[in-house]
């Protein structure tokens, strides 16, 4: 996401649970025979004689395919190794991964999407950092649940990325409306915003993983829970969604778009508040007549707390068997994570330092981008609590939205069916 449509920073295109769990378990199966795969130095037994690195990410778009492939050279320049990369769209990741451990040719060092990890770790197929000197120490404690399985380390994320309410202040000034900070006045701005062509809020809900990440931060911020989502605090959350839909707030098509369908809602005067990320910067940049700014999301209550997911891609290392190989790896994957790479990724690639302190330094290039700082010591891995059984959750939840919006149950009953399912 320029960076629209991108993998790494936003559900977009998300291989499905299942895939994903076929592909942990064709990797786990050969995983030792992948040990011989990977390159003329490999089963070295010796660091110092590995020359060359390969990497596979999926930053296929600029400003991250020449930024990554930068970062990733002066990184191998470092170690003194060799860089070889190859990037391939997001939704081809876990096939082509797949098809990489059937032929014993996986890549050193792999970019994911952060909720993969847990499935690909719990299946063998990733070999922890923490064993080979990578640290995460320093980053938020959603980040680091993000990465982490049964008490290791998976994944080191340098940055991620949230949700936040972008808005018009023009709009807003013009209709004596105050951005909103609770979901009353949510309500209320939404309705005043609401004129001629123009929808008070636009949000996306979709039948996908997309749809999903943007209402987990109202179902968490309320109380809800991915392990029972048939609960009076979820279905409040969504009771939300359906009365800014049916009230004429926000458009009925909000369940088939997806967030760059809502940003280019945003941009053409359509709506005059948003739920979107950071990943939406450079776009809007290329639009200099919109004028916005941004706040966190709105919290159920005066007062109260906002829950919400962190996205973002991680480096992780396949478990190839070769330890010399995954050692320079995994100090590959150390490099990229220092606090000056980390600050420039963030920069370069719109997104939000993994590490709260390094927010700041974000902050003073991009004041807009303070409301997704403010938010990343509390953000929350979306597999920190049920792990790999965390796709199942994300499909029951985004089907129960669904049929909440389009009229047929109401919020209760539309969460008891999508779980019983």
């Amino acid at each position: 996401m320029a960076r629209r449509g991108a993998h790494a920073h936003h559900p977009t295109t998300r291989a499905t649970g299942r895939s994903v769990a076929a592909a942990a378990a064709a990797l786990l199966g050969v995983v030792g025979l992948a040990a011989c795969g990977g390159g003329d130095d490999a089963g070295s037994g010796d660091p110092a004689d590995v020359t060359s690195i390969t990497v596979q990410d999926t930053f296929v778009t600029d400003p991250g395919a020449t930024f990554y492939g930068e970062q990733l050279d002066a990184c191998g320049e470092e170690v003194g190794v060799d860089i070889e990369r190859q990037s391939i769209p997001g939704g081809d990741i876990i096939s082509r991964v797949l098809q990489q451990a059937s032929s014993q040719t996986l890549p050193d060092v792999l970019s994911i999407d952060n909720p993969d990890v847990q499935q690909l770790a719990d299946a063998g197929a990733l070999a922890p950092l923490d064993q080979y000197g990578v640290s995460a120490e320093g980053y938020s404690q959603g980040v680091v649940d993000a990465n982490t399985y049964e008490g290791e380390l998976y994944g080191l994320q340098p940055t991620t990325n949230t949700l936040a309410l972008f808005y018009d202040p023009a709009a807003l000034e013009e209709a004596g409306v105050e951005p909103p900070t609770t979901w009353d006045e949510l309500r209320s701005a939404a309705e005043t915003l609401t004129e001629g062509d123009r929808y008070g809020i636009a949000f996306s809900a979709p039948p996908s993983y997309e749809g999903t990440w943007q209402f987990l931060p109202f179902m968490w911020s309320n109380g809800g829970n991915e392990s029972d989502i048939a609960t009076p605090e979820t279905a409040e959350a969504l009771q939300l969604w359906v009365d800014l839909v049916e009230s004429g707030s926000a458009s009925p098509s909000v369940v088939t778009w997806g967030q760059e369908d809502v940003n280019d809602q945003f941009i053409a005067g359509n709506a005059a508040m948003m739920v979107n990320g950071p990943w939406q910067f450079p776009v809007l940049a290329q639009n200099p007549d919109v004028e916005y700014e941004v706040t966190t999301l709105p919290a159920p209550e005066a007062g109260g707390t906002v829950t919400a997911p962190l996205g973002g891609a991680t480096w992780t290392l396949p478990a190839t068997g070769d330890e010399a190989r995954q050692q320079v790896a995994a100090d590959i994957i150390a490099c990229m994570g220092t606090d000056e790479n980390i600050v420039e990724d963030a920069l370069t690639n719109s997104t939000v330092p993994s590490k709260p302190e390094l927010g700041e330094q974000v902050v003073a290039e991009d004041p807009r981008i303070q409301a997704f700082v403010d938010q990343v010591p509390d953000l929350r891995s979306r597999t920190g609590e049920l792990g790999a059984e965390w796709t199942d959750a994300a499909t029951s939840i985004y089907e129960a939205v669904q049929t909440a919006l389009t009229g047929g149950a109401t919020p209760e009953q539309a969460l008891e069916q999508a779980q019983g399912r």
